[in-house]
């Protein structure tokens, strides 16, 4: 009987640590979709890199992100899918063409794609489990950002949209 409780205890604990987001990690909710990221270390990987990725971009004047419509008021039901969107642009446009000759942006960088990609995964198989479900809200303000981005050749456009990471990772931490 005592053997029973044990295992009972220790089983209860275990799934409580499960859920529980690893040091650093921040759970977000976006809809049915759940994962976690580390979005000190992120910040903090960015910030380091920030005023080097900003000071390369010649044109103040556009944005690629912060187009009028382009995150503000996204329904809660159409944030799972402008995520998704969001984070395949990001590891499939974006970092790709971020390269500069400075090796401590680049291992930067490639630190911040890298969690990209883990995010870009958990991301996948909530949208191949159609809980992910996209929107004609989510689809016009993803155009838009893409829109945004093709204005652009394509490294000055990789530039500028990693420059303006922190407002994505604003908006998520905001709508999480």
């Amino acid at each position: 009987m005592r053997a029973a409780h044990l295992f009972l205890c220790l089983f209860s604990m275990s799934c409580c640590l499960n859920l529980m987001p690893t040091a650093g990690n921040k759970i977000f909710h976006f809809g049915p979709c759940r994962f976690s990221m580390s979005v000190t270390e992120i910040r903090s990987g960015f910030t380091a890199i920030k005023a080097n990725i900003q000071a390369r971009d010649p044109i103040r004047t556009l944005s690629i992100l912060s187009h009028p419509h382009s995150l503000h008021k996204v329904q809660s039901s159409d944030r799972c899918c402008i995520t998704h969107h969001l984070f395949n642009f990001y590891v499939d446009k974006v970092f790709k063409h971020c390269k500069t000759e400075d090796s401590y942006v680049n291992r930067k960088i490639s630190s911040i794609a890298n969690s990209f990609l883990s995010v870009k995964k958990k991301l996948r198989q909530c949208h191949e489990q159609n809980k992910c479900m996209c929107g004609q809200e989510s689809t016009e303000k993803f155009k838009q950002i893409l829109a945004n981005y093709k204005e652009l050749n394509v490294t000055s456009a990789a530039m500028k949209s990693l420059g303006e990471l922190d407002i994505l990772l604003d908006w998520m931490e905001k709508s999480a």
